[in-house]
């Protein structure tokens, strides 16, 4: 594969809703179904893993995207996680993919769960990983020290570490690395995410949290096949709830890696990429 992560260049496409989306697209694939990936919190193209991205683009034509307002992208951060989701399908209808994956990590798991609903036949898989389900316990909002981590002007490595990775010894030596490769690309780097960002963003999250039970009930609406990656101690979105996501999507699958927090998936990127092209090839046979 010649094209990879830190490679990629940066592409824009307008989409009919007036916004110009960043968005870089390489990777191989047997057939025509890419897998697009929707990213957390505060994150734009520069903070995918190329460790777990170049893995899974090996097997799969793979697309990273920021949503409105976000990095390279134009337009206003919305305040709600339904209309994130309306504007990734602009996105989409832009590129014209009328079937694609998705992977959706964090906040971006929220907008993952969302299109699945709202575009039933254009997803074909769905990846969700360190996320939860609208309406659950302890979704409405985050813990003090998390929300405090969250919220500085500018993320700094030592909040990334305290957030997204477990609280021990080897977590952290393995979140060293990720911070390290996540910082390798060197040129058409994305434009930072911005304080304005964060607080449209975090309004989403309060608004996607708030509890009730009819919102857990739309969960099982989602018909797609569907894998949960977590670690076993997600101190931003708590482990329980993505055991709730696995048991109410009526045709899902969870893994749990150990040792691990919010990130999992970057702290074990190899075998969360086996996982991720595992699941999508036997969903598509």
């Amino acid at each position: 594969m010649s094209t990879t992560t830190l490679t990629a260049p940066t592409l824009s496409v307008a989409a009919a809703n007036g916004e110009t989306y960043a968005y870089r697209r390489f990777g191989s694939s047997s057939d025509d179904v890419p897998m697009i990936f929707l990213q957390h919190f505060r994150g734009n193209l520069d903070n995918w893993d190329p460790a777990l991205i170049d893995a899974i683009a090996v097997q799969r034509e793979v697309i990273l995207v920021d949503n409105t307002g976000v990095g390279g992208s134009t337009g206003r951060v919305p305040t709600t996680v339904a209309q994130m989701a309306r504007d990734i399908t602009a996105f989409t209808d832009a590129l014209g993919i009328a079937r694609y994956d998705l992977f959706g990590f964090s906040l971006g798991g929220f907008v993952a769960q969302e299109l699945a609903l709202l575009r039933p036949t254009a997803v074909r898989s769905l990846t969700l990983a360190g996320t939860g389900p609208s309406g659950a316990p302890r979704m409405h909002g985050w813990r003090e020290d998390i929300r405090r981590e969250s919220h500085h002007d500018q993320p700094t490595a030592e909040s990334l570490l305290y957030i997204f990775f477990a609280h021990t010894d080897t977590s952290r030596a393995l979140g060293g690395e990720f911070l390290r490769r996540i910082f390798s690309r060197t040129e058409d780097r994305d434009a930072p995410t911005t304080p304005a960002v964060r607080d449209a963003q975090y309004d989403a999250v309060l608004d996607w949290g708030i509890p009730g039970l009819g919102r857990l009930e739309r969960l099982l609406g989602i018909s797609q096949p569907t894998l949960v990656l977590q670690g076993d101690d997600d101190l931003m979105i708590p482990t329980p709830g993505s055991h709730l996501l696995a048991g109410l999507i009526p045709d899902a699958r969870i893994h749990i890696l150990p040792d691990a927090a919010h990130a999992s998936i970057f702290q074990y990127p190899a075998e969360a990429a086996a996982l991720v092209n595992d699941f999508v090839d036997s969903t598509n046979i």
